[in-house]
């Protein structure tokens, strides 16, 4: 089955207001940002977003956070997005945070057809007990708070338990991906994508590099196809615009560049 979609625009129409999306990506490593641009064009409103983080001020997901679309953030931290602080604080955004490694855990779990697993992390905390804020009034006090979550013992330590998610739709990107959906992430870029694609309902990927059917090796294909309902295939420049949060040169670095 070819799975490629003539353009991002078409990829995410069917995208309604109020859905819930998984997107992956690390920071601003590995976003899918044609398709958050995309769905930012057609007008897509009140989702609830999964993802590690929301990006920052003007890139990622906060390009979407900024006009107001995302009505619920599940994540992991807040990063670099002031906007996305000063929504939580005054009320705007809901906003479920959770432990980093239970969070992909989650996602995997949800894509693996696994509702709920037992983790240490977070146990003997309010992550356990609950009372975490999701939601704040306009006066800064609690609208919304976690509830407390089911423990057990399991030879003499303590669990919480945890629940698998799954989302209406997924969007992530790939370095390589072939037209029957199998993806090959790079580097940095594999945190949180392959599992975001997993927890979607229907996934859509961007693709740096389109392949034929057969040209990956099965041992390279980090995510099979059966993941992956449709594929949008990246222009050279919209390949090539990656940015990362916070550039950090070593001295030495910046000696070379003054010298050259």
């Amino acid at each position: 089955m070819d799975k490629v979609r003539a353009s991002a625009a078409e990829a995410v129409a069917d995208i309604p207001d109020g859905a819930s999306l998984a997107v992956g990506g690390f920071g601003l490593s590995g976003i899918p940002g044609v398709l958050i641009r995309a769905l930012h064009a057609q007008g897509t409103t009140g989702l609830e977003v999964v993802s590690n983080n929301c990006g920052v001020d003007g890139r990622g997901l906060g390009v979407l956070l900024a006009d107001g679309r995302i009505a619920r953030v599940t994540g992991s931290y807040v990063g670099e997005n002031k906007e996305f602080a000063r929504q939580y604080l005054s009320g705007e955004l809901e906003v479920e945070l959770v432990p980093q490694g239970t969070l992909a855990e989650r996602l995997r779990a949800g894509g693996a057809g696994i509702p709920a697993f037992y983790t240490p992390a977070g146990v003997g905390t309010q992550v356990a007990r609950g009372g975490l804020p999701w939601r704040h009034r306009p006066d800064g006090t609690v609208a919304v708070a976690s509830p407390p979550k089911e423990t057990r013992d399991f030879a003499g330590r303590a669990y919480v338990l945890e629940h698998g998610i799954t989302t209406d739709f997924a969007i992530v990107r790939a370095w390589r991906g072939d037209r029957h959906g199998n993806l090959v992430f790079r580097k940095s870029a594999a945190n949180f994508n392959p599992l975001a694609a997993m927890a979607g309902g229907i996934t859509v990927a961007e693709v740096e590099e389109l392949v034929e059917p057969g040209a990956l090796s099965p041992d390279e294909i980090h995510l099979p196809g059966i993941f992956v309902q449709r594929i949008v295939v990246l222009t050279p420049a919209e390949a090539a615009d990656k940015q990362i949060e916070r550039l950090s040169l070593s001295a030495s670095s910046t000696r070379g560049a003054v010298r050259a």
